[in-house]
């Protein structure tokens, strides 16, 4: 029986990979865990607390070491590691831009989004919604990528999966507009 924090994540990351967020109650994760439900909240206090540090685990997972020193590859390579991490766990996006719309988890990005905008002097004003756009392209994009991707692999939909692969040319027309609003 799992008595740390640590091993109740664990296992919530692994169901939510398995089986995908329907199948992430308190209830089933007891029962993988073989406690009773009520035992996990001595380490979460609710369900929304379990899911913002499993959207915070995402993307712990997904970390990358940085190389870029430009702040436009800098911003690239932030937005292509969450992208990543996101896809890399089933109903990751579904989950990490949940847990940042409700302001429970998932900044890590977004204050390394404003971290680099500052650092790059764009106006004050601009850093926040700089950011958010970003963000919100980031999250949009890899939601509609998984959920075509498994709708797709189960035969619940026949899509074309081409515009899929566009994430980075949309990502440089968010830039380059960023880039034009600098000059």
């Amino acid at each position: 029986m799992p008595h740390r924090r640590a091993d109740v994540l664990e296992q919530a990351v692994t169901l939510l990979d398995t089986h995908g967020l329907a199948a992430l109650t308190m209830r089933r994760l007891g029962a993988e865990l073989d406690v009773q439900p009520s035992a996990i909240y001595h380490h979460f206090p609710s369900k929304q607390a379990l899911l913002a540090a499993v959207a915070d685990e995402i993307l712990a997972r997904g970390a990358r070491p940085r190389t870029a020193s430009e702040w436009p590859d800098r911003l690239r390579e932030v937005c292509s590691e969450l992208r990543h991490a996101m896809l890399a766990c089933t109903d990751g996006a579904d989950v990490v831009a949940t847990a940042w719309a409700f302001g429970l988890g998932a900044a890590a990005p977004v204050a390394e989004l404003e971290k680099v905008l500052t650092e790059a002097d764009v106006p004050a004003e601009l850093v926040p919604v700089a950011s958010r756009t970003l963000v919100h392209y980031v999250f949009g994009h890899a939601f509609e990528e998984q959920t075509a991707r498994q709708a797709v692999g189960l035969g619940a939909v026949e899509r074309s999966l081409d515009s899929l692969p566009d994430f980075d040319l949309g990502l440089d027309l968010v830039i380059d507009g960023l880039r034009a609003r600098l000059v």
